[in-house]
């Protein structure tokens, strides 16, 4: 019973820590925020979070793949909205991309991630997140001749990369049409991977 409570407060622990951090890293980024500033937010004791972390760039990928986990979330309820596989993959790209707008979203997954993580570990987080579901949604529509027949990976690749790179732009354009005309241009990217077009 005791190790049973112990467990649970442990868990609560954690999870205040990472509601906390995430909001100050979220408010102030990641390099101006102090551990004790996190200790403080959540009540409990540089100890107890150390005891949970081993420090604040594990405390910050935790928050990261919590993130990445809420957009992957939403990606798939958007998408399975949609009963047309196509229009399956279109969704979940648009909202993938409507997401990333989001300042919380864009200061920790595009901002901070690759800047505290480094570039290979943040694309290696974000390939299992992300692109391993779009790679699961271009085989399905190669196998119903709605794409043409091709090596998956390269195109998971290129459209993830370009996917990546719209939002980090998103992310620094002062352009109040950059959402707008970014989906649209996005469309007429997917369409050009179609077996038909015009369908």
């Amino acid at each position: 019973m005791a190790a049973s409570l112990r467990v649970q407060q442990r868990e609560q622990t954690r999870r205040a820590l990472l509601h906390e951090s995430r909001d100050l890293f979220a408010t102030k980024g990641y390099a101006a925020v102090s551990i004790s500033e996190i200790s403080a937010a959540t009540g409990v004791t540089k100890g107890a979070l150390y005891h949970n972390f081993e420090s604040k760039r594990a405390l910050f990928r935790a928050v990261l793949e919590d993130v990445q986990s809420e957009v992957g979330d939403r990606v798939a309820a958007a998408a399975d909205a949609r009963t047309d596989p196509w229009d399956q993959l279109v969704t979940g790209c648009e909202t993938f991309l409507t997401a990333c707008t989001t300042p919380e979203i864009q200061r920790i997954m595009l901002i901070d991630g690759p800047a505290v993580l480094g570039w290979q570990e943040w694309r290696a987080m974000d390939e299992s997140a992300a692109a391993r579901h779009l790679a699961e949604a271009l085989t399905s529509l190669m196998d119903d001749g709605v794409v043409p027949a091709q090596p998956v990976a390269p195109l998971t690749h290129l459209l993830s990369g370009a996917m990546n790179e719209a939002a980090l732009w998103l992310a620094s354009s002062p352009d109040p049409d950059a959402l707008s005309d970014t989906l649209a241009s996005l469309r007429r990217l997917l369409t050009a991977v179609r077996t038909d077009p015009g369908r």
